[in-house]
């Protein structure tokens, strides 16, 4: 019987997309202060469009190059934690809100993400979602060897909750590293399909492979009762 419910956060509770666009347009505040450009607006609008046409990992380099600004390391690290350290615009979606509040009446709620701090941190005060949670545990804490497809997060959920594997169900959206250690220890493991998401790899590896998909997070209490 499933009595404890571990959530990921990015894409499986709200959109990771809405937090980009969020660090985007800090990024661009932040920009249009210290530098020569257009204005902030001009410079979020180029930082997306990057982003969106699949530039996910140069997207300031791509940005200050039009822009004609040397794009120096120090500048770029300066843009890299402006990002992370925003104070992220999110709204947790109503369907997430519902699964929260009806699951929190029957099961222990836990979350389990990885990412940079304070990152993390915020954006779950941004969704004000800490009080649903038993336990959070931010892998990050615990170094970057233990970023999800590490077993070590789920370990210290499995301790600091006193619960067994076979009484837990993950709920995860990312098949090429969520749900490799759950399957392992035995955990009921559900993949969340969100229409906006960032990650959409597959995964030919039976391990990496959710037990139950859904493209609805509505569907998750009724899932679980299955």
């Amino acid at each position: 019987m499933i009595t404890t419910v571990v959530f990921d956060l990015d894409d499986t509770l709200y959109d990771e997309i809405d937090y980009c666009r969020s660090g985007f347009a800090a990024v661009a505040r932040f920009l249009a202060k210290v530098i020569p450009t257009p204005c902030s607006d001009d410079v979020f609008a180029r930082l997306w469009r990057h982003f969106t046409a699949g530039n996910r990992t140069t997207t300031f380099n791509a940005t200050l190059d039009e822009l004609g600004v040397p794009g120096d390391e120090a500048l770029i690290a300066q843009l890299v934690e402006v990002y992370r350290n925003h104070r992220p615009d999110l709204t947790l979606p109503e369907d997430s809100r519902r699964v929260l509040e009806r699951l929190g009446r029957s099961h222990r709620l836990a979350l389990l993400t990885d990412g940079f701090l304070p990152a993390q941190r915020l954006k779950v005060q941004a969704l004000g979602i800490e009080a649903c949670f038993s336990a959070i545990v931010y892998t990050e804490e615990l170094g970057r060897s233990a970023w999800k497809p590490s077993p070590l997060g789920f370990e210290r959920l499995i301790r600091m909750l006193e619960t067994a594997p076979d009484c837990m169900a993950y709920i995860g959206d990312n098949e090429s590293k969520d749900f490799i250690a759950p399957n392992h220890l035995g955990m009921l493991t559900v993949q969340v399909l969100r229409e906006r998401r960032l990650h959409c790899q597959s995964s030919d590896r039976a391990e990496a492979q959710a037990r139950l998909k859904t493209a609805r997070i509505d569907d998750i209490p009724n899932l679980l009762v299955r």
